[in-house]
């Protein structure tokens, strides 16, 4: 199947080119040719864009479908559990009606640590949409036990490591947490193995712990510094000095402390500092990647990306750079080399929007099309 996608303003990625047309042959981008295609669209005051990458999810039955709907392409997945990574993936890779996925598969934490006190009140529909018996997962106790917990995870396929730097204060809570030695000894046996880590850190204090452990990417803005704290300024420049990417999920920050009774249990102020923490990295050139920590109650799959997009621009990222955040900059930093670009040769994951996102980026929520691997959506 060839579908030639005539007149629209495309936005590859990375520059906006006003006016263009753009061939998918097969599950490709191709360069046009002047050759036939069976199927032409009319992008006429429409925008063309790679599919969005949501750099932080935490899939469940639905979940990809309704990812893609919005426009979502890829999902990559922070924490699943076995028997639901297996069904996901076996979905993901067998249908092009949902989005495509990654996953860092069981994330390593400490005994009783985070997300144990979570997954406890999880109930019976909630547990069977994870696949897997609630507590039944693997955690590390000690640094001694870093390699056996990598070299398990790496047998149940994962694409990158996840590593809970968490002692609850966020939550209002305390909980037992990583030690610094545990969270070196797994980055040190995860990179071992080829696979790069990612830290859950939310304070500056583990922020500090996951650079020293030479960690490669942050799951999370820190949420504990306001614009009077000195010391996320100081924490931006570390971070960048580090060569360390930030997913930003601003929405998942808004959507906690937006629930009722959320706030009584969240640091005071987290929405508002995540929102600071985001602009001051940014201004650091530090590269933020754009995800939403979407899961099964909220913020919504899909949707969340919409909102994430237009926080990042309140955070101070150009329109464009708010779109790269959900583009080529996870695909670059996760090494999907194959997608987050129009270009020819790459993957057919494609959104056309009505309007123009790049001047107006709520007119990201007006999709008039969606390409998975060269499949049109029906809408």
């Amino acid at each position: 199947m060839r579908t030639l996608i005539r007149n629209a303003r495309v936005f590859d990625g990375e520059r906006n080119t006003p006016q263009a047309d753009v061939l998918i042959d097969g599950d490709r981008i191709a360069e046009p040719d002047g050759r036939p295609a069976q199927v032409e669209v009319d992008g006429s005051g429409k925008t063309l864009l790679p599919g969005l990458i949501d750099a932080h999810t935490h899939t469940f039955d639905g979940s990809l479908a309704q990812a893609l709907a919005h426009g979502v392409t890829t999902e990559l997945d922070m924490f699943c559990l076995p028997d639901n990574l297996a069904r996901q993936r076996d979905l993901a890779t067998g249908s092009d009606n949902v989005a495509d996925l990654r996953s860092a598969g069981m994330l390593a934490t400490a005994p009783g640590g985070h997300p144990s006190q979570l997954m406890a009140g999880f109930d019976a529909s909630t547990r069977e949409a994870f696949g897997d018996a609630v507590g039944a997962f693997d955690t590390v106790a000690n640094p001694a036990q870093a390699k056996r917990f990598v070299e398990a995870r790496l047998a149940e396929g994962i694409d990158y490591l996840k590593i809970v730097v968490d002692d609850g204060a966020v939550h209002g809570a305390e909980l037992p947490a990583l030690t610094p030695e545990v969270v070196a000894a797994l980055v040190e046996a995860a990179h071992a193995n080829g696979l790069q880590t990612i830290a859950h850190a939310i304070t500056a204090r583990e922020v500090a712990i996951a650079l020293d452990a030479g960690i490669d990417g942050l799951a999370h803005v820190y949420a504990d510094a306001g614009p009077d704290d000195p010391a996320g300024y100081e924490l931006a420049r570390r971070i960048a000095a580090h060569d360390v990417f930030v997913v930003t999920t601003l929405a998942y920050f808004e959507a906690i402390t937006g629930q009722v009774g959320a706030a009584d249990h969240a640091l005071p102020g987290c929405a508002d500092n995540t929102v600071h923490a985001a602009r001051t990295l940014h201004r650091a050139g530090v590269p933020l990647l754009a995800g939403t920590d979407a899961n099964p109650f909220a913020p919504v799959h899909g949707a969340a990306m919409h909102r994430e997009l237009a926080l990042l621009t309140e955070a101070g990222l150009s329109n464009e750079e708010a779109l790269a955040a959900a583009t080529s900059v996870p695909a670059r930093h996760f090494g999907l080399a194959d997608r987050g670009r129009i270009a020819p040769g790459l993957r057919a994951d494609l959104v056309l929007v009505d309007g123009d996102p790049t001047h107006d980026i709520a007119a990201i929520s007006s999709i008039a099309d969606v390409w998975r691997r060269g499949v049109r959506q029906p809408r």
